[in-house]
């Protein structure tokens, strides 16, 4: 079973290029901008329309979440917000949790190596730090670049739902997809 005390007092993870902070209201602005980005709403699938009020509060409540990591990616040469990563849905008895990044559409982010760098320190934390035997993810079918950056991390696909995002009247297929520990 796995210990929750890693996500009590959440580590910050460092990379050659990043930093992996926890996620909280000093990410106001990087957050605003990322969820107020059409490519980037469109990429994580978000509908809602999100207030001021509501981002704030979400971010000053990720400290109390004891059974997830949120981390705000921070590219350490200028301390540029980059996106947000994520470690949830914990499942102690099994040893599972969900995986989710959402990095910024900017031409300074995009195909930079970004996130497969925190992306492998996270699956990282969460297989050598927490202890977990199995990560999980799902992706909509027409990110490839995210399912390429997936594959590389040591995803591999285990299942498709068929016609599960609907995005502006168009529908398409989400991949379901996973790593384990040792494999």
């Amino acid at each position: 079973m796995i210990d929750q005390s890693h996500f009590r007092e959440q580590a910050t993870l460092t990379t050659p290029n990043l930093i992996l902070e926890p996620l909280g209201p000093q990410h106001f602005e990087g957050t605003w901008g990322s969820i107020n980005d059409p490519e980037s709403r469109r990429l994580a699938g978000v509908h809602e329309i999100y207030t001021e009020q509501e981002v704030r509060a979400y971010l000053a409540s990720r400290a109390a979440q004891h059974d997830r990591a949120d981390w705000a990616i921070i590219r350490a040469s200028d301390d540029a917000f980059v996106g947000t990563i994520v470690l949830k849905d914990l499942d102690r008895h099994n040893e599972t949790m969900g995986f989710r990044i959402s990095l910024s559409t900017h031409e300074a982010v995009v195909g930079k190596g970004y996130g497969s760098e925190a992306t492998k320190a996270v699956i990282d934390f969460g297989f050598r730090t927490v202890g977990l035997h199995r990560i999980t993810l799902e992706v909509v079918d027409f990110n490839t670049r995210a399912q390429r950056v997936y594959g590389k991390a040591g995803f591999h696909p285990e299942g498709l739902r068929r016609e599960a995002w609907l995005w502006e009247g168009e529908r398409s297929d989400v991949i379901l997809m996973a790593v384990m520990n040792g494999h």
